[in-house]
């Protein structure tokens, strides 16, 4: 089986990447290394994928219109998995068109590509940030979904609304996965575990908004790399979408469904460590919500099966491998005035 997986030197790009490859799939991995976090990360991720000999790199921004058309044109795949993406909530607010070039133009590209080679199946990156401030817990994809209080929700929902249509019109099966806050080795430096273990580490102060009064439901990235391979082997027929129309089409909710308070996560950190966190508790940030939970029963109807790794043990399977890849150094990284995303993809 030919994959392309788009984001493949990204923190869940390359994780499924690796699993597929260990599957024995063909894998074209494509990414133009954004320097939204630090490249050399990536480049490790993408130096571990090109160890074998089933993997090939494009190196490419996808919103580029001619040089999506020379990816399509040179390869035929019979999945696509679109995970890239200009990720974070709060970067959103500072550079709105990072995620319009994207978000809404690359998803264009690369889903008209799918189109137009007919693939036996369309799967992409959703967010829990579709949810808004919806206060009704858990999330259930049948929600109602209208009102995004960022823009990188709002693309996020606009990529669910135009592979419903072209799943309506063309049949072409479509996928959408919601992830809920994705944490592990080899994780985004941006998220809220990466920039806590380099401060406990570094002595410093980290920063905990809402005063920790924060719920979210963290999602272990192999339980995400597990549902994201079974769904791939089982597009919509047709049916599954929530208004009816028979188009092969379905959005399905990846979380633990066990949420879990920020300082009960710090906790858990601090264990790991063996070290004490300095928390600079500071007010809600614009763009946040006070908690997030997934509804799991979709996802578990579809492929029997739903993420359950516990964050005590996830923590300490990222600890292990932070300490092993910064040799226990406390590395900057990420611009630290873009705040700490607790919940975006």
């Amino acid at each position: 089986m030919s994959i392309l997986v788009t984001g493949a030197a990204g923190f869940i790009g390359y994780s499924l990447a690796e699993r597929l490859l260990r599957d024995g799939a063909e894998v074209v991995g494509v990414d133009n290394l954004t320097p939204y976090y630090e490249v050399a990360l990536k480049e490790a991720r993408l130096a571990r994928l090109e160890g074998h000999n089933r993997f090939r790199f494009v190196r490419l921004d996808l919103a580029d219109r001619a040089g999506c058309a020379a990816l399509f044109a040179g390869d035929r795949f019979d999945t696509i998995v679109h995970l890239a993406a200009q990720p974070g909530v709060r970067y959103s607010i500072e550079n709105p068109l990072a995620y319009v070039d994207a978000n809404l133009l690359g998803f264009a590209h690369v889903i008209e590509g799918a189109r137009a080679q007919q693939v036996g199946h369309f799967v992409f990156a959703s967010s829990s940030s579709v949810y808004g401030g919806s206060r009704k817990l858990p999330f259930a994809e049948s929600d109602k979904v209208d009102h995004p209080i960022t823009l990188y929700g709002a693309t996020k929902k606009a990529n669910e609304l135009a592979a419903h249509s072209y799943a309506h019109l063309f049949r072409l099966p479509c996928t959408g996965l919601r992830f809920f806050t994705v944490y592990g080795p080899w994780g985004r430096p941006d998220m809220a575990l990466f920039k806590f273990t380099r401060g406990i580490l570094a002595g410093e102060p980290i920063p905990v908004f809402n005063d920790g009064r924060m719920v979210r439901d963290f999602t272990y990235v192999d339980d995400v790399v597990e549902a994201v391979a079974r769904l791939m082997a089982l597009p919509p027929a047709g049916g599954e979408d929530a208004e009816g129309t028979g188009a092969p089409y379905r959005i399905v909710n990846i979380g633990n469904s066990r949420p879990v308070e920020l300082l009960d996560f710090i906790h858990a950190l601090e264990d790991c460590l063996g070290r004490k966190a300095k928390l600079d508790l500071l007010p809600m940030q614009p763009g946040d919500i006070a908690a997030t939970m997934a509804d799991p029963t979709r996802l578990e109807q579809v492929i029997g099966f739903r993420p359950a790794t516990p964050v005590e043990v996830g923590v300490r399977r990222f600890v292990e491998w932070y300490l092993s890849y910064y040799g226990g150094e406390a590395r900057p990284s990420a611009d630290t005035s873009r705040g700490v995303t607790a919940g975006s993809v």
